[in-house]
């Protein structure tokens, strides 16, 4: 077959026509009431009910789609006046609506009259722990022409500073909020103490801020939140554990991130035991080894008796045992590691923490015709690296524990034979119609959910015309978790996960100038599944190439398969929420999903080259 596919007719279909029909105006985005938290300017989007009837918002000339769908792009209301006033007009047919929106709020610290300030801004927070020597931000908002000072555990007095840039003001404010000095004179004052200074729940430390002097002098004090400073002679231990409904333990992992509520890294094993480092804000700080601290929710921990020792992690042996369809790598560390399983290529490069390395036996050339090279390095007192070279590109993994053996195994997936003339003859296919749960939903109403579902089908059916073992994550417009969804295909034994979307943007993003294409992946060895997808959405919809992204995604994290993410299409926009409407163009989205998979296959069954 030809690896290059042939060029074809791009576009989108042509809005239909909706003429005479009742003028009825529905806003779709924003909701009555709903805090917007754009900074200067935002979208509304709905319909007018027909083609033929004209719009204004605010004063301001919106165009109607011939489907009487609108997508406006206007300055944010003011907070005098923060609403929208929508009039479509048919003739002498006029309908009025008022949309009441909220802007973000704040107190506003005048630099006269009586001193006040943000108390709620006071950091650390309640419920903080933290190690004794850990510098901790202390910060609060208040008047810039006031002076803030620090009392700590030691008594002495310390100054909070205003910082710069961003630091200096308060980034949640809108520009439309934004004040003269008289109304609102605020800035952010900030210092970083050790943990240990800044006292107990007894004497706990305070913040004073003063402005004026003699009788014009005025103050306030505010007690700083007890901060738990965890002790340096003992360790306190957690276990990690998965709350999760669903799965096999195969499936269950806890996520670890780098900051508090950010983005997941590390997929590590329920049972694992780690020493805590800190708690805020919901997440409890782990320490994976002596060089690295990560975050998980509180909730995924247990923890252990004061006392409990920290398990003593030595590798022995690093054995391969193939079979058909893998081959696991084997290593004897006692207790369960943490871990980071990186893939690249033909490598795949396995991170352990915590762990000293004392293999007796370690087949630098492996017995097995995937994993041909395995080489472990000692980087640091205790961090393993061990790298993998393999005969095919990586392709899939899982991270298991062996409680007979007390050993770490790493799963290697091998590539699944492919049938150079078919390629997608004998695979199984994993297509999930994205949402719901949650999900966007386009000016006329249409939900993504329901959207993307008919686009999922048309999938099925191509794929099982072109021999492919093929199935739905879910067979109906009722919600499927994120979870399952992963461990749908992996029980079924997926090959490839395919997932199909639409597209949104957050408040504050122009959609005139942000929309477009794009596929997205999580691990880097279904980068090239990815890029693949996104050859094939380009040359169908001719839309403005957004690339192809790595992206902390649920659905693409589960290691077990190569997969990918569809946003083929921006819901919001008029005509590409009409195009979704449209059967044609549905088939028009499968068939750029299964050329993009059947040329990706054909790649693989080259080598990856």
């Amino acid at each position: 077959m030809a690896r290059t596919a042939p060029p074809v007719v791009a576009g989108l279909p042509a809005v239909p026509a909706v003429r005479g029909a009742r003028v009825a105006i529905s806003v779709r985005y924003p909701a009555d009431n709903q805090v917007l938290t754009s900074r200067d300017s935002n979208f509304v989007l709905g319909s007018v009910g027909s083609g033929d009837a004209s719009l204004t918002v605010n004063g301001a000339s919106v165009p109607v789609a011939p489907n009487g769908a609108f997508l406006a792009w206007l300055p944010m209301p003011t907070a005098a006046a923060p609403r929208y006033e929508l009039l479509a007009v048919r003739g002498a047919d006029t309908v009025r609506q008022t949309l009441r929106v909220r802007l973000p709020v704040r107190t506003a610290l005048p630099a006269t009259g009586r001193l006040r300030v943000d108390s709620a801004s006071l950091t650390p927070g309640r419920g903080w722990w933290m190690r004794g020597d850990d510098l901790t931000r202390v910060s609060i908002r208040a008047p810039r022409n006031a002076r803030v000072t620090l009392l700590g555990r030691d008594s002495v007095v310390r100054t909070l500073v205003i910082g710069t840039g961003a630091a200096a003001g308060d980034p949640t404010t809108s520009a439309n909020q934004t004040a003269d000095s008289s109304t609102d004179a605020s800035a952010i004052f900030a210092t970083d103490l050790a943990a240990a200074l800044l006292g107990d729940s007894a004497r706990p430390a305070r913040v004073m801020v003063t402005r004026g002097s003699g009788r014009e002098r005025d103050s306030v004090s505010l007690a700083v939140p007890f901060v738990r400073v965890l002790p340096v002679t003992s360790r306190l231990l957690a276990q990690l554990r998965n709350t999760g409904t669903v799965g096999s333990d195969t499936d269950r992992v806890v996520n670890a991130r780098t900051i508090v509520g950010g983005t997941y890294k590390w997929l590590l094993l329920p049972g694992t035991v780690l020493e805590v480092t800190g708690r805020q804000q919901g997440f409890t700080r782990l320490r994976l080894d002596g060089q690295l601290d990560v975050w998980v929710e509180s909730s995924d921990l247990t923890l252990l008796p004061d006392g409990t020792a920290l398990p003593r992690r030595v590798t022995g042996g690093l054995r391969v045992t193939p079979a058909a369809e893998w081959a696991d790598l084997s290593i004897a560390t006692g207790e369960r590691p943490a871990h980071l399983v990186e893939a690249e290529g033909h490598t795949i490069t396995l991170t352990l923490y915590g762990v000293q390395a004392n293999p007796e036996i370690s087949p630098i050339f492996g017995n097995d015709t995937l994993i041909r090279r395995i080489a472990w390095d000692q980087v640091a007192n205790d961090r393993v690296r061990v790298t993998l070279t393999l005969s095919q590109p990586a392709y899939g993994w899982l991270s298991l524990w062996d409680n007979d053996r007390r050993a770490f195994v790493l799963r290697v997936r091998r590539v699944p034979k492919i049938d150079r003339t078919n390629p997608l003859r004998g695979i199984t296919i994993a297509v999930d119609p994205g949402h719901p749960p949650v999900g966007a939903t386009g000016p006329t109403g249409l939900y993504e959910g329901d959207a993307v579902f008919p686009v999922g089908m048309k999938l099925v059916e191509m794929l099982k015309a072109r021999g492919a073992n093929a199935f739905s994550t879910r067979n109906s417009l009722a919600a499927v978790g994120l979870t399952d969804r992963g461990v749908i295909a992996r029980r079924a034994n997926a090959h490839l996960f395919i997932s199909i979307h639409l597209n949104a943007l957050p408040d504050g993003v122009n959609p005139f100038t942000a929309n477009g294409t794009s596929t997205l992946f999580f691990h880097n060895a279904s980068e090239p599944l990815a890029r693949f997808t996104q050859d094939e959405l380009m040359r169908r919809f001719g839309l403005r190439d957004l690339g192809v992204h790595y992206q902390n995604l649920a659905v693409a994290r589960p290691s077990w398969y190569p997969s990918a993410l569809a946003e083929g299409l921006f819901l919001m926009l008029p005509e590409q929420e009409a195009a979704m409407r449209d059967e044609g163009f549905q088939r028009k989205y499968a068939e750029a999903l299964l050329v993009g998979v059947e040329r990706y296959l054909a790649w693989l069954g080259e080598g990856g080259r």
